[in-house]
């Protein structure tokens, strides 16, 4: 072996040296980087070359530069990341939904209830006292309203999930496109071979750029041999190499909402959103607050028909001298219950009594209402047909398919009784609650202009209380369509189900949180930069570097005593 050979050995060594401290200093600089992952220089001794019968070495060359990475770390931690972020999503959402219910404050529908039927409690104590009747007219106002605004303010907070799901489809074309890019860049920089040194700056961007990903949708990625990756999402592939596929948004109505549904650009094939920023919006505006808006819808709709039930069947201080029903039937020949009807009636009966105003007697005529499914049930025109058979009032269809009852005489006037068939309050007739659902429930426009059509009484027109005292009752009665459940339980059910909602998704999402914290530590054990080892391993290569340079030394010395012999 000649000096020569060990002054490239001995260059070989300072290259190394060198080349090591430049990575040291890279990852110095970059210890606070987020997505950063430390270099670490790949060294391997020199090929050897033979000297007489002997094999020497030549030193040591450097093989690559790669990065520290554990790839499964990597790939668990971004799915962590994608749950993470969308149990927040949800846990966010219950968090407003239980401000909107606003329970245990002072603006709580529980306080509207409350004040609505202690109203129906000065009817039965002051009956002939109009004014307490207005009174709870008033207060059935403002308790729908405050139905009304809840259902609103929840429907307005999923339009803007809906709008959030709209942005988030640009932000992942942005960052596939941004992950497709680098995919190009990379592979051109290794040379297509992902064994040799890393595109380490540029993998950092990527590994960046997935991780966002991984925040907005639930991702899978697969490195390739050529050092880009492919990204998944369910079955579907977004990246894949130089390729991606772009997402975009479609337009679909839902419980009166038109909302966003993320599709596959190319395939029109849906995708498969159950986790990240998406998988949560998804989540939080089809089941936590679609499914709170289906539990309020029921509660109105129970509320309404059933304490209209009770209401239909009293009495005011005045009779009607033409009453229109509020829901119409589109097919007159088919049976009550099964004519579309937004509440279904049963079998029973109901009267209506037509009263003299001069004498104030009055005469009560049953109707029956077969709905037995057997033989011939009672159709809309059977009940129109016997309605206006009853001498002193006459009843028609209207062209919208209402049903109209009017007074023959000016001289006479009628009301409704002891209805068991729930027919008047499934056609909305003599109600007081009108709508079937959260948005649209109000008080019936015949109450409003008329307050003494209050119906309290159930022993004729201006009699007596009873009626008052069935619905003052109403809010602990048990309802046999609701399970035996009571209005005010049925209510307090659907706010302990948003509260017990509420704590498992807090719950939920701290779980992902700590799991995040760990494997963010795990990676960090792995990929992190310690500053303390930087600064061991620089003061070992610069040893290194003052060792090798005192060889050089002595070679140098070498060379000038053979120069001179």
């Amino acid at each position: 072996m000649s000096l020569f050979s060990s002054i490239q050995q001995a260059n070989n060594s300072l290259r190394a040296a060198q080349i090591g401290l430049q990575v040291v200093g890279q990852n110095i600089a970059n210890a606070n980087t987020p997505g950063y992952a430390r270099e670490e220089v790949v060294l391997t001794p020199a090929p050897t070359q033979k000297y007489g019968n002997l094999l020497l070495g030549l030193g040591v060359q450097v093989k690559g530069i790669v990065q520290k990475v554990d790839r499964f770390v990597d790939e668990r931690l971004r799915m962590t990341t994608s749950d993470r972020v969308g149990a927040e999503v949800r846990e966010q959402t219950y968090l407003t939904l239980e401000r909107l219910v606003g329970e245990l404050t002072d603006t709580d529908l529980s306080t509207s209830l409350t004040s609505f039927f202690a109203s129906l409690n000065e009817v039965v104590n002051r009956p002939e006292d109009l004014s307490v009747r207005e009174l709870a007219v008033l207060r059935g106002q403002a308790l729908s309203g405050d139905i009304n605004r809840l259902a609103s303010n929840v429907q307005n907070q999923r339009q803007q999930l809906n709008k959030e799901i709209i942005q988030a489809a640009h932000d992942i074309n942005r960052l596939t496109e941004e992950i497709r890019t680098l995919n190009l860049r990379i592979t051109a920089a290794e040379g297509g071979d992902a064994s040799a040194s890393d595109a380490v700056g540029l993998r950092d961007q990527r590994y960046l750029a997935l991780a966002n990903l991984a925040e907005l949708i639930n991702i899978k990625v697969a490195e390739q041999e050529s050092g880009a990756v492919a990204v998944f999402v369910g079955g579907e592939y977004l990246v894949f190499e130089g390729e991606r596929r772009a997402v975009s948004t479609h337009m679909v109505a839902d419980r009166g909402l038109a909302i966003a549904e993320m599709q596959i650009t190319e395939t029109a094939a849906p995708l498969a959103a159950t986790g990240g920023k998406v998988g949560g919006l998804i989540a939080a505006r089809d089941t936590v607050l679609a499914g709170f808006l289906d539990q309020w819808d029921e509660f109105a709709r129970t509320l309404a028909f059933e304490f209209n039930k009770v209401f239909s069947a009293g009495q005011g201080l005045t009779g009607f001298d033409q009453v229109t029903s509020e829901f119409h039937v589109n097919a007159p020949d088919v049976a009550l219950d099964q004519a579309g009807l937004s509440y279904t009636p049963q079998s029973g009966t109901f009267e209506v009594q037509v009263v003299d105003r001069h004498t104030g007697l009055f005469k009560t005529h049953r109707i029956d209402v077969d709905l037995d499914g057997l033989d011939r049930d009672t159709t809309f025109a059977d009940l129109v047909t016997a309605l206006d058979a009853i001498d002193g009032i006459s009843a028609t269809i209207t062209s919208t398919g209402n049903l109209t009852i009017r007074s023959d005489s000016a001289a006479s006037e009628f009301a409704f009784a002891a209805d068991t068939s729930g027919v008047l309050a499934a056609l909305g007739i003599n109600t007081f609650f009108q709508g079937t659902a959260a948005l649209d429930l109000g008080v019936n426009q015949v109450l409003v202009d008329d307050p003494a059509k209050f119906a309290a009484s159930r022993g004729g027109i201006g009699h007596d209380a009873d009626n008052a005292i069935q619905l003052a009752a109403f809010a602990d009665q048990p309802l046999e369509s609701n399970h035996d459940a009571s209005i005010l339980v049925t209510y307090d059910s659907v706010v302990a189900e948003v509260t017990q909602g509420s704590t498992v998704a807090q719950s939920l999402a701290e779980g992902f949180r700590v799991f995040e914290e760990t494997l963010v530590g795990q990676r960090l054990a792995v990929s992190g930069v310690n500053l303390d080892e930087e600064a061991v391993r620089m003061i070992t290569l610069q040893r290194t570097y003052q060792a090798t340079a005192r060889y050089i030394g002595t070679l140098a010395e070498l060379l000038e005593t053979l120069v001179n012999l």
